[in-house]
Order: C-alpha cells, then structure tokens, then sequence
C-alpha cells in the first residue's frame, strides 16, 4: 500500500480533479478481491502548519473567538479560542475542560499577569514561535510557569541561565524559587556554588537576609579552596550590617567547619567572636577535633565533613580491562561527580602497586604480559611527564602491596612469577636505596595493604592454595609483624581503606579462581584497633573482587572490581553515619584491580581539567559544563610518612589495591 502526500494547500485546480468512469460490469468479484491492492494512504505534511496559520488569520480578525483573556495588570483584553488555548497549555486545559466556572465564562481576568507577555504567549501557542529579550524575559518566565507552557520555561530557563554572572546569580536563585522555576533555580544554585570566590564579594550577597545566608552557607559545594574563605564571606556579611546582623553570629557560625580550620586561625580570628556561650561550645569542639585525633569517629558531625572542593580528588590508574590491560589513568571530580581521563601510562603494566610521595605518584612492579617487573616508575603530577627516580626492588614482584610508612616505602608480598612472596622490601628516599625488612609469617599475593595507627596492616590475600582471613601488622621501630583478629571471611583480591581510625576491608574472593566453588561477596568487614574485633557493615552492591579502594573526604570510595562475568565501570560510596553505600558517577572505562589514590586539587592544575561554560538546552548539559577550577585545599589528616604541610583538610591514604585475574 503507498502513502501520497500533498504539497501546497489543499485548496484543489481544475486541474487536480480527477474524473473516473467506469463500467462496473466489467469487473468480476475475483478481481476485486485481487491480492495486487491500489489503496493508498494521503497525507498532506504541511497541514498542521495550514490549519495554525488559518487559525492566526482568524485571531487577528478576531473571527471564532469564543474567551476573551484580561490581564489583571493593566486590564488588556486578548480574545482567543479555547480550543487553541487547552492543546497548548495544560492550565488553559484543566481550566476548559473541567467543571470549573470559567469553563462557561466568555471572559476571565487572570490576576498579577502583565498584558504584553500574556498576548505573547498566546500568539506562540498559534504560531509557535517567541522573541526572548532581556528586558522581558523574566515576566515572560513567571508567565509561562502560571500557564504551564513547559516548553517557553525551559527556554527561559536555557535564555537566563547564559546571562548568568557572580553579581545577578542570587537573584536568579531568587527569582526563580519564587516563581517555581526548579531548572533555573538549579541552574543559578550550582553557578553560585561554582562561582562562590566571587559571588560573596558582590553586592547582592550582601543582601541576603540571614536564612538565605544560612541555606548557602549549608552547601557541601561551595567550590572554596578551604574553610577559610567561607568564614571570611561570614564576617564580611554581618560587618556589612554588623549593629542588625550580630545577632545571628551563633546560628551562622555553627555552619561553618571550625574543626577544618587551622588551630592558628581559629585562635587568631574565631575566638574573638565567642561572647555567646555556643560559639564557645563550636570553638572547644574545633580544639577537640585537633587534640584527640583518636576520637574523630566518635565526635564527628556535619561540621567535620569537608566541602567536596577541599577533599582534592581521585585517580584510578591502570587495572585489567578484559583486554590486555587499561594504561589510563582516570581523575574523578566529587563536585562535579564526574570522571575524566588525566593521562596514559607510558606502557602496559598489571598488579602494580601505586603510593603518592608529595606531588609525585609512585609506580611499583607489576607485570607487562611477558614477565614480572621489578621497576618504579614515577609520575609528575604537577609537570604531567614521567620518569624513573626511583631505582628497581630487589625482587620482581606483582600482586604485590605497598604503603609509605613513617617516611620509607614498603613494598609488600606479591608473586615473582615462579611463587607466592612473603618477603617485604623498604625503599629509604633519603638513602635512595631498597632493603629487605622481616618477612610476614604467610606467603601473600593480591593482599590488601594499609598504614593504621602508624602500624603497617596486611589484609586477607592468597596464595598457591588457599585465599587468607588473617591480618598481619608489622612495627618499623621493631621489625616484628604480629597476628592480629582475622576477619569474618577469607579474601583474595580484597580492596582496603582507612577511615576515622578504622580498617575497612571490601570485597574479595574466597578460593582460587580454578576452584568451581569460588565465590566473590559482596560483604564489608571494620576493624576497630582498640578492640581488636571485625565487624560486618552494609555491603555493596553486587559481589566482587579486584575493587580499587580509597578515601576521599569522609567517603569511602569502591572503584569497579570483576563479578566473574565482567569487569565493571561501578563506583560506591560509602557513608558511615548512614552506613550505606550508594552509587556515584561510573568510570569511564571498564576496570578491575585499578590502583586507587586520592590527591590534592593543585597536584593537577595543568593537566588541562579546565571546562569552558556553555549553554545548553537542559539543566544537565549546562550545570555539566560549569567550569572546574578549584585550588589547592589543606589537609585535615596527613597520612603516615607525608613530608607535605599546609594541605590541611586532605586526608592522605597510601594504598595498594590489587585484583585477582
């Protein structure tokens, strides 16, 4: 069966009528039933544009018109037509159509609407089309949210958010809160958010009544390079007004994170506000958190979690891909939830182990495909290059583990590509040489390693025969490793994070992969030190081993893995005042076993991570492409054997995590 399809109006010439004579007695019934059929469906494309364009002729000369619209502003009078009006608009709609009384009135007055962006938005529900200008945009706006054109929102939305700047920002959230425009006040939040350097320094932040200032000061992210700033975007809102504003110094200081402020600032520019005892009871929590590191997980609050600009980020580098192996190496933003490629390692490597030595990443051992390797690679992350500083181990390991300790580099276990190690060498970087330190009790590979309580911790592991549950710590100052309680459960190719003073052990299998048995979970074991106990926590999304583990803020992070079918893109967080897991943005590429290392925002501030802001038609698209420029941020607990101070807020996790192939 054909389709026809007209072109032009459907307004027919002599000439396209058609006259079909026909003796009917020729024409048997077969014939008519003739499998060979000459229907055909017509179709004119252009005649919804017809029938619209007629109806704006008959608009204009005001024929047909059934509903006279009054703007409640300034009383102009619009004629129209339901009909027009209920298929464009969803209130014209439900207010036509049902059995409201303005159904049956030939006039309605809508209230605090304004006669020009009412006859505007009726002449685009005929002809589709709008004039979007600065001077008028915003009326148009609150319009077309009250008539629920949900198209001319979103243009408006797509038009303002392009006109956004650190001094109309707040305005906007404003504006579009108080029209319940949820794309635009998305929009403006995350641009304040992003642009927060400058927006405290225009006049509009300091126009924000104490509430507003409260819900902006609440926002995990601020992109700050530390507290600091946000304190003095404080200080310089009540001195704006200090003599009306002084009164809210308490409930506005307890938002701010003291405990991420250095003890110095906090005596030198917090203590001098605390005439109230509650900025007293903040001040004495801020000391507490820096003079009893032990007790962080028991006296930690929102206070203590720091913003997603000041927690630095995440690479995950290399790991097994399902093909030869991944070379790239990853950088996740937490404020932006997003994953970019930073870099390509120079060659193929596999069951490395990777540690960050100020501003450099250390690559150890490992595999090519061909052989186990002994070399150390070493990766600039300021100038982006690579380089080989770092001599070779004594002994070629892969699956091997390796933290900084007190200074020294451990390299931990692994395989030497004939058997299962459980020797340990310790790389001096002041003699720039390797020695071998005492040996572990059990030959290791794919263990987790961990630097807890300035004790180095072995985790789970494998080797020829068996996947371990017991844990090992060794002491530098005595050169003994100790037994420590094993976990709940064996694992192989188990991922480790230290949190709060805790060990957290995820993942990981039970046997060899050769054994039919085997079985990849899903659980989370804690280890507390003090008591030393192993505790079963939520567990994650689906069984898996070879996950790359690290902390970054207070969340930790599980990064892909293998569930014996395929290597994943997944990525957890894990939160512990909640105790739950949830999903954040996947990695880019598929991948098991990747090395996991959390680092400041400034180690990478020339690898090109820079975003130009764009506009786009989607609230995604346009908060997607803010742009990512955050600094260097402080550190709130400096790892075992950093020489790196200042960084405050950064918590530093040397780390392996292995995987199982």
């Amino acid at each position: 069966m054909s389709e026809m399809s007209c072109k032009g109006s459907p307004t027919s010439s002599a000439s396209a009528r058609i006259s079909l004579v026909t003796d009917e007695s020729h024409f048997s019934l077969a014939s008519l039933n003739s499998s060979v059929s000459q229907d055909e469906f017509f179709r004119c494309r252009e005649h919804s544009d017809l029938v619209l364009k007629r109806m704006q002729e008959y608009l204009q000369n005001e024929k047909l018109c059934d509903v006279v619209l009054i703007a409640g502003l300034d009383g102009k009078r619009i004629p129209a037509h339901r009909l027009v009006l209920s298929a464009s608009s969803a209130y014209f709609s439900a207010m036509f159509t049902g059995h409201l009384r303005e159904s049956q009135q030939e006039e309605i007055t809508l209230q605090e609407v304004s006669g020009e962006a009412l006859q505007l938005l009726i002449q685009y529900c005929y002809t589709g089309t709008i004039e979007l200008r600065e001077d008028t945009v915003e009326t148009l706006l609150a319009t077309a949210c009250l008539l629920q054109l949900s198209t001319i929102v979103n243009a408006c939305c797509t038009f303002l958010a392009r006109q956004l700047h650190p001094s109309n920002c707040l305005g906007f959230s404003l504006f579009a809160e108080q029209q319940g425009c949820t794309a635009l006040l998305k929009i403006a939040s995350a641009y304040t958010c992003q642009h927060f350097m400058q927006v405290w320094k225009n006049q509009e932040f300091f126009q924000l009544d104490s509430v507003q200032l409260s819900t902006l000061l609440k926002s995990d992210d601020l992109n700050v390079p530390n507290e600091q700033e946000v304190f003095h975007a404080l200080m310089a809102w009540i001195q704006f007004d200090s003599e009306n504003r002084k009164q809210y110094i308490p409930e506005l200081l307890a938002l701010i994170r003291l405990p991420l402020l250095q003890p110095s600032f906090i005596v030198d520019h917090v203590e001098a506000l605390c005439g109230a005892n509650e900025c007293q009871q903040l001040v004495m929590e801020a000391f507490k958190w820096h003079l009893i590191p032990g007790r962080r997980s028991q006296i930690s609050t929102q206070r203590t979690r720091p913003r997603k600009s000041t927690i630095g980020k995440l690479l995950a580098v290399g790991g097994m891909d399902g093909h030869k192996g991944a070379i790239s190496i990853e950088s996740y933003e937490p404020r932006l939830d997003k994953w970019t490629l930073l870099k390509n390692m120079p060659a193929r490597r596999l069951q490395f182990g990777v540690a960050v030595m100020d501003d450099k990443l250390i690559i150890v051992g490992g595999r090519d495909g061909l052989k186990t390797l002994n070399t150390v690679e070493c990766f600039d992350l300021t100038t982006m290059t690579w380089s080989s500083i770092v001599p070779p181990m004594g002994t070629p390991r892969h699956g091997l583990g390796v933290a900084f300790l007190e200074g020294p580099l451990y390299a931990v276990g692994g395989h030497d590509g004939w058997s299962y190690l459980a020797t340990v060498e310790r790389w001096d970087p002041a003699a720039r040489t390797w020695s071998y330190v005492a040996p572990m009790s059990s030959m290791r590979s794919t263990a987790g390693v961990a630097v807890l309580n300035a004790r180095l911790f072995v985790i789970g592991g494998r080797d020829g025969s068996v996947c371990h549950r017991t844990v090992e710590c060794y002491d530098p100052h005595t050169n003994k490793w100790t037994l420590r309680a094993p976990m709940n459960k064996r694992r192989g190719g188990v991922g480790v994070g230290v949190l709060n003073g805790y060990l957290y052990a995820l993942g990981g299998h039970d046997c060899p992969a050769s054994n039919p048995a085997v079985c990849r979970t899903e659980t989370v074991e804690r280890y507390d030190p003090t008591t030393d106990t192993w505790t079963l926590i939520a567990s994650l999304s689906v069984g898996r081993d070879a996950i790359g583990v690290s902390v970054l803020g207070d969340w930790l992070i599980a990064v892909g893995g293998y569930d014996g079918n395929q290597y994943l893109k997944t990525v957890e967080q894990y939160d512990t005042e909640s105790n739950e897991w949830q999903q954040i943005a996947p990695v880019n590429y598929s991948r098991a076993g990747a090395c996991v290392v959390a680092i400041p925002n400034n180690f990478t501030s020339t690898a090109g991570t820079t975003v130009v802001a764009t506009s786009g038609p989607s609230v995604a698209s346009i908060a997607g492409a803010l742009v990512s420029s955050s600094s260097s941020t402080n550190t709130a607990n400096r790892g075992a054997g950093s020489s790196r101070s200042g960084n405050y807020y950064y918590r530093r996790q040397f780390r392996i995590f292995d995987y199982y192939v």
